[in-house]
């Protein structure tokens, strides 16, 4: 009976450390669930505050390129009034002198000769000044479009090589994690398949003991009034035997204990290595 009660206590413990070792593990995924929406929070949050800055510059870009637009324009208007006024004070003056040299001279002829050559010197000098005039906008105007072709460009490059890091990252993230997610169902089935062996050893080693002590049963029943010491020394030799069961059984249950130990631990140092990758990486 004390016997069946030790085996029924080693089953009730092997459950209950069962129990708790899959809890554990409910724990230890729950923890990684929460750990990796955090990090995907962090990185969607990171990608918007990139995305508001860019937006941010292109807009003050492209606001100071208006205003500097605006700017050359006023200049330009400026520099042509400037020059219109030049001319409107040189014409006025000349024909203050020539209405001057009129009022003072007869020769009306060399007059007119003289105003009409003079007026076709002030046309052609016109002419040459809005020639000019209009060919520096056309330059301004061609500058102006290559530089928006060129920052259309760099935007362009900018917005593709964003995507390819998310895309990058986004990989990156889905390997490690169906690494994790692999090797935390080999660890589920190799546990099961250790659990099923120990299932089955506590059986075999049960069966032999129940023949032993069936057989020493029926020994005793054969020879009990002629062999008392004997009954004695075979309690003796069996109770040695399921101590030497028990000794094997828990010689294995140390092995095993030290193995899961070892795998833990080679798990956590491979984990650290995958974590200072992934931060060199970063």
């Amino acid at each position: 009976r004390s016997f069946y009660d030790q085996k029924i206590l080693q089953k009730t413990f092997a459950r209950w450390k069962e129990w708790w070792t899959v809890c554990r593990e409910r724990k230890l995924s729950l923890r990684a669930e929460n750990h990796y929406r955090h990090f995907l929070c962090s990185l969607v949050l990171q990608a918007w505050r990139a995305y508001v800055c860019q937006q941010q510059g292109e807009r003050n870009k492209y606001c100071v390129a208006e205003s500097h637009a605006r700017k050359q324009k006023l200049l330009r208007t400026w520099q042509c009034w400037l020059v219109y006024v030049d001319v409107q004070r040189t014409k006025r003056g000349m024909q203050s002198v020539a209405v001057a040299f009129k009022e003072r001279s007869y020769l009306r002829v060399s007059w007119a000769v003289w105003r009409r050559q003079h007026y076709q010197k002030c046309t052609g000098h016109q002419m040459n000044i809005l020639a000019l005039q209009h060919w520096a906008q056309s330059l301004q105007f061609r500058a102006w479009l290559q530089w928006r072709e060129l920052y259309l460009y760099s935007q362009d490059e900018k917005q593709k090589e964003t995507r390819a890091v998310t895309h990058h990252q986004h990989w990156e993230l889905r390997r490690c994690l169906g690494a994790w997610l692999g090797y935390l169902n080999l660890h589920r089935v190799k546990k099961h398949q250790n659990g099923l062996a120990q299932e089955l050893h506590r059986s075999r080693t049960l069966r032999r003991c129940f023949s032993d002590w069936r057989q020493l049963l029926e020994c005793k029943r054969r020879i009990r009034a002629h062999q008392r010491d004997l009954e004695k020394q075979a309690a003796r030799i069996a109770l040695w035997r399921v101590f030497a069961h028990w000794k094997h059984y828990v010689v294995l249950r140390v092995e095993e204990s030290q193995q899961r130990e070892l795998a833990e631990e080679h798990y956590r140092h491979h984990l650290l290595v995958l974590q200072k990758f992934w931060n060199r990486w970063k």
